[in-house]
């Protein structure tokens, strides 16, 4: 009688993609963002589905806790061009895209970029702009591209936005529309770190005496490597029965009494390009329901509206969309 190792030798089989660079690469830039980030394994390994997918991401969050050195350190743990946008109430769209500029030795006018033309963007307080410029950022994200003067500059890949807000302080702020907000693959929320997290926070912030938190990150990955990456996770097999699920988990979205507002197709699409990426991440050249159970909150969370009724009662997205989760079969 064969051993069970023997029986599994006989029956393992060979994966169809080879992803063992990405993921090595990928643990690479994890553990460089780990140098510096205490804990929020969620957050970091999110972030990554998000580059993998080709997706932006939404960060929300109270002041102080690391979203915006994420984002930093992640740009430098990836050989690319970064670019950071402070949102402000008066920043217009030309700051952002770009303008044209007369030269006077050629008498022509000249196109010179804005921050926007990068691969890896950081807008910090998304919802302190005005509309204008918000829906002058939203575009690009969704269209990848910039119409200045009828001539059209397309964005260079990787091109990836990330996106923060404080969910607190509402003063002086626009709130971003629903079709701005169904943009963003993830909208990730970061909590307060424990009690041991902080510690070791305060702990790294004595030993390195404040000195910055960037320095010793290394790029451990290039940008040409990351859009390979991107098109090996569109090769990612989902089997029928699993797109039948996320149909399910976003028509139950459409039907619950407890939403005013379901998810729309993109968000179908959204979760089934985001558990690719969980799959690619986890060294897998296939879906399994666990990985789209493990990303439904952060792309659904964003794409609904809780009812009136319920949100006064203070019942989250979050919450309904795990009740949504658990009450429908787990396909096998």
């Amino acid at each position: 009688m064969e051993s069970n190792e023997n029986l599994e030798n006989n029956i393992r089989f060979e994966s169809r993609l080879d992803l063992n660079e990405l993921r090595q690469k990928m643990d690479a830039v994890r553990r460089e963002l780990q140098k510096v980030i205490v804990g929020q394994d969620r957050l970091v390994n999110h972030l990554l589905v998000a580059l993998l997918a080709n997706g932006h991401v939404l960060l929300e969050g109270v002041p102080g806790i690391a979203k915006t050195l994420a984002v930093k350190l992640l740009a430098k743990a990836i050989d690319t061009s970064f670019s950071r946008i402070q949102f402000t109430p008066d920043l217009m769209p030309s700051d952002i895209l770009g303008t044209s500029v007369f030269d006077m030795k050629t008498s022509d006018f000249q196109f010179r970029k804005g921050p926007v033309f990068s691969n890896l963007i950081l807008v910090d307080e998304v919802n302190r702009a005005p509309a204008k410029t918000q829906a002058a950022m939203f575009e690009v994200m969704e269209e990848r591209q910039v119409t200045l003067d009828g001539e059209t500059y397309r964005m260079e890949e990787p091109f990836i936005v990330i996106a923060t807000q404080n969910p607190i302080e509402q003063e002086g702020t626009y709130r971003l529309p629903e079709a701005q907000l169904d943009r963003f693959l993830f909208k990730i929320v970061i909590d307060y770190p424990n009690v041991a997290e902080e510690f070791e926070i305060i702990r790294r912030e004595h030993e390195t005496k404040g000195f910055n938190k960037t320095e010793n990150i290394n790029s451990v990955v290039s940008g040409e490597q990351v859009v390979k990456f991107q098109l090996l996770v569109r090769e990612v097999m989902v089997e029928s029965h699993l797109m039948a699920y996320i149909a399910n988990i976003v028509q139950q979205t459409r039907q619950t009494p407890f939403l005013y507002l379901g998810a729309s197709p993109r968000a179908s699409i959204a979760v089934l390009n985001a558990a690719k990426g969980m799959a690619a991440l986890s060294g897998r050249d296939f879906v399994t329901p666990e990985d789209i159970k493990d990303i439904a909150a952060p792309v659904l969370r964003h794409r609904v509206i809780v009812s009136p009724e319920k949100e006064m009662e203070g019942l989250k997205a979050e919450q309904i969309i795990s009740e949504i989760i658990a009450n429908i079969e787990v396909p096998r």
